[in-house]
């Protein structure tokens, strides 16, 4: 049962990865803890917990579960939906200080755009670990003394993952495009979900490709709000299903102008739509909808005093830490995605955003107020 159970919360999370997908909060015991066990937390975001518990398997250990109102760790964290409050009250409200004699608590990586370590541990006396970005590597990173290794820190986009995007692109586009078609284009209702489903796999799954062409920190060149990024790739994709519209239809002896057009027009609609935040639709890009794209990370090294805070908790591996000198540097500057997090972890506010016209954006405006959908900061926690 158990089996088929996490089978449909796979499957549904995926298909409707851009929903909230609440569980109940609360804890869960993995295996026999003891007094002495680790501590660990994740967002309410169904699929989420349920691949930390698939990962935390044959561990022994404690997981709780913040409200994150159903929304995945990043996401939340960084749109003011998982904060402060939700992990105190979690740790306060659950029960768990009564069952372990430590005060450490393992919070996912991602989660530290939104939540202050130095505020979770003056209200409630625990200290907070970040872990690794992916669920997969925490029983390595236990076994490593609560280590990460630099590849745990880093965001990716392998295959795998961009195969989930495809899917959560395709699904509710082709529901959509299918109820209309059935309506006024019956015949062609299975043809429309394929083609929708063949474009949405072919702009993921060939993003290596393309990547080099996206720069999320440019300004939009494309129609209205769509972001085609440096280079024009969607154009490309394009001509590139032109062409085989073209090759299908003449070998189906189909081909003709209207059937061009007619195909045409409506693979150029479903590329636009899957451009409207196609950086923001992968880990390693800042969304081309945001506003904070155009900001730089400035390091003040006479605030630094080398924490590592910021090495610890970047998605990008952007910074090294010279533990013997204590100070931080930022030699891979250019991969930073804009999340903040290096920002909100500084406890000597040696990191800060400098907009285009050299304004500053102090650290505690980051703290304070936390991004909407459309990238503005007006979420105040």
């Amino acid at each position: 049962m158990s089996f088929f159970y996490n089978a449909l919360v796979e499957i549904v999370g995926t298909l409707f990865r851009f929903m909230p997908f609440p569980q109940k909060t609360g804890w869960i015991k993995i295996g026999n803890p003891d007094e002495n066990s680790p501590v660990f937390l994740t967002c309410n975001f169904r699929l989420t917990v349920s691949r930390v518990k698939r990962a935390l398997k044959g561990m022994d250990g404690y997981l709780l579960i913040a409200n994150s109102r159903g929304i995945n760790v990043w996401c939340a964290a960084t749109g003011g939906l998982l904060t402060n409050h939700d992990v105190i009250s979690i740790l306060k409200t659950s029960g768990i200080e009564k069952m372990v004699n430590h005060r450490q608590v393992i919070l996912p990586q991602l989660a530290a755009t939104g939540i202050e370590t130095q505020v979770i541990q003056k209200k409630t006396g625990w200290k907070v670990l970040w872990g690794p970005v992916y669920a997969k590597d925490i029983p390595e990173f236990v076994q490593n003394n609560f280590t990460k290794t630099r590849a745990m820190r880093q965001v990716a986009f392998p295959f795998s993952q961009r195969l989930e995007m495809a899917l959560a692109w395709a699904f509710p586009m082709s529901v959509a495009a299918a109820g209309l078609a059935f309506l006024v284009w019956k015949n062609a209702v299975a043809s429309l979900v394929l083609f929708i489903w063949l474009i949405a796999f072919l702009i993921f799954g060939t993003f290596p490709l393309y990547r080099r062409w996206l720069r999320s920190e440019g300004k939009r060149i494309g129609f209205i709000i769509f972001d085609f990024g440096r280079g024009g790739f969607q154009l490309l994709l394009l001509g590139i299903l032109l062409f085989g519209i073209s090759v299908y239809g003449y070998l189906q002896s189909e081909l003709t102008v209207g059937f061009l057009l007619h195909w045409g027009f409506i693979a150029f609609l479903v590329i636009l739509m899957i451009s409207l935040d196609l950086m923001g639709s992968t880990p390693v890009f800042k969304s081309g909808l945001h506003e904070d794209r155009f900001l730089k990370i400035i390091l003040d090294k006479e605030k630094c005093l080398g924490a590592a805070f910021c090495e610890t908790v970047c998605p990008m591996n952007c910074f090294e830490v010279d533990l013997i000198k204590r100070k931080a540097a930022m030699p891979r500057a250019g991969e930073c995605v804009h999340c903040g997090a290096c920002i909100v972890q500084c406890p000597f506010d040696a990191l800060y955003f400098k907009n285009p016209t050299n304004e500053i954006i102090p650290p505690e405006v980051l703290r304070r107020f936390k991004l909407n959908l459309m990238g503005k900061r007006l979420v105040k926690i």
